[in-house]
């Protein structure tokens, strides 16, 4: 059983390749209902706004930390009824990559790992707020790494 796990942990290593997911933890979260209890008093109609943000960085030799921030902003018309943020992060080991596997790693198939985790701890916050179930949608990381990749060539073909 243990050789099963370090083989699933390890995959690639045969060629000096290695991914390995450390630790996944939700690193900060926070919630708030500033026109509370008037906003429960409302029909419930709410325009809600998600704001979705990757980050990285290295810890050490081989080892880096990815976070996934969610915003969701719900507003009836002007009045917000809540605030709801979530840092999801993991830990990961990923040696033997070129520096253009690593990138595409870090910037899209780990936080693609770490979105689901995000999504049911924003539904949870939520529904704990008093509030119907927030509940995002699939969000497509590689399409995102991708653009974003574009974008930088872009602004450096125009420097």
């Amino acid at each position: 059983m243990a050789e099963e796990n370090s083989n699933a942990e390890g995959a690639g290593q045969a060629d000096g390749q290695q991914f390995a997911i450390q630790k996944v933890y939700l690193k900060d979260a926070s919630f708030e209902t500033p026109h509370s209890p008037e906003v429960f008093r409302s029909e419930w109609r709410p325009e809600a706004n998600v704001e979705l943000n990757t980050g990285q960085q290295q810890l050490g030799e081989g080892t880096y930390e990815v976070v996934v921030t969610v915003t969701v902003t719900a507003k009836l018309e002007e009045q917000t009824a809540y605030l709801c943020e979530v840092h999801q992060a993991g830990i990961f080991t990923i040696t033997g990559m070129d520096s253009e596997m690593l990138e595409g790693l870090l910037g899209s198939y780990c936080p693609g790992l770490l979105f689901p985790y995000a999504r049911e701890a924003i539904s949870d916050l939520v529904t704990k707020g008093g509030f119907p179930p927030m509940v995002l949608s699939p969000v497509n990381f590689d399409a995102l790494y991708a653009q974003r990749k574009a974008s930088e060539q872009q602004s450096q073909v125009q420097h």
